[in-house]
């Protein structure tokens, strides 16, 4: 009665571990995200299984959940395999697993290929700590929202995101984080068609414009510079109070510091106004 989750390769099947192989070989049951991706996993990587096959996704994974804790009750050995990388990152796996430690089940984890770990280490941006944000909301606002609470994050950070949404993410990230934020794009790591862009929001927000998006995203953000929340007010802040003295109006004045700080004219609005009740 063990449940095991297993790594999975992103796409080239050289990355399949023994242990995974092993893994696919002996389990009696095993929970495939997409059934048909898992047939044609072990045939790219030559492996047969005697196993009963069941699909386990975003979809019925509470149903499958209480049916893969029966079986482990029942003694099985239960293999939980994502299409790709680690099942529970940002995949079916955490509700099951969860339960089974619960229930005092013998649980284990095959590592293996991941890609958070792969892109952090291509975006050539600091890893000694960062952070995983899985998918931003489809929503523009609640997409706007999210990356708002993390412009001051000083931790890299880590996104995934699907061809379709990326210029959006882009656009909105540029507006909040400002246009000089280094990042990278990871696409398609480990496949054919593998490719990362490197640069400044502002340079791969230009290039995602300027062509059709395809494949896996991984997208790579650098985190914010110590201390960079009050600079960064401050200096906008003063900027605005500069134009003002200058003769502009206010609107225009924010206006203009949010063009030459590369971020939304309503991040120096609100800047402005909470600097103005605190000397009230």
């Amino acid at each position: 009665m063990t449940l095991i989750l297993a790594a999975t390769p992103l796409g080239n099947p050289g990355d399949a571990s023994p242990r995974l192989r092993e893994a696919i070989e002996s389990a009696e049951i095993i929970a495939a995200e997409d059934s048909r991706r898992f047939h044609r996993l072990c045939a790219d990587i030559g492996v047969k299984f005697t196993g009963r096959v069941i699909s386990f996704f975003e979809g019925n994974e509470e149903v499958r959940s209480t049916e893969i804790l029966e079986a482990l009750s029942n003694g099985k050995v239960v293999l939980v395999v994502s299409d790709a990388g680690m099942p529970t990152i940002s995949d079916p796996g955490f509700r099951v697993m969860r339960d089974a430690i619960a229930h005092n089940f013998e649980v284990s984890v095959i590592p293996g290929p991941s890609a958070v770990t792969m892109a952090i280490a291509l975006a050539g941006l600091p890893t000694d700590r960062f952070t995983f944000e899985g998918f931003l909301p489809r929503n523009s606002g609640a997409r706007i929202a999210q990356l708002e609470k993390l412009r001051f994050e000083e931790r890299t950070m880590v996104f995934f995101e699907a061809p379709h949404r990326l210029v959006d993410t882009l656009k909105d990230a540029l507006d909040i984080f400002g246009g000089q934020r280094e990042a990278a794009i990871c696409r398609e790591m480990t496949k054919r068609y593998e490719e990362t862009q490197r640069g400044s929001l502002s340079v791969l927000n230009l290039w995602a414009l300027e062509r059709e998006i395809l494949g896996e995203i991984t997208l790579v953000i650098a985190g914010a510079h110590d201390g960079a929340e009050e600079i960064t007010t401050d200096a906008m802040v003063a900027r605005v109070r500069e134009f003002e003295a200058a003769g502009m109006d206010r609107k225009s004045a924010i206006a203009a510091v949010a063009q030459e700080f590369a971020i939304a004219k309503r991040i120096v609005y609100a800047a402005v106004v909470d600097a103005n009740k605190m000397s009230t």
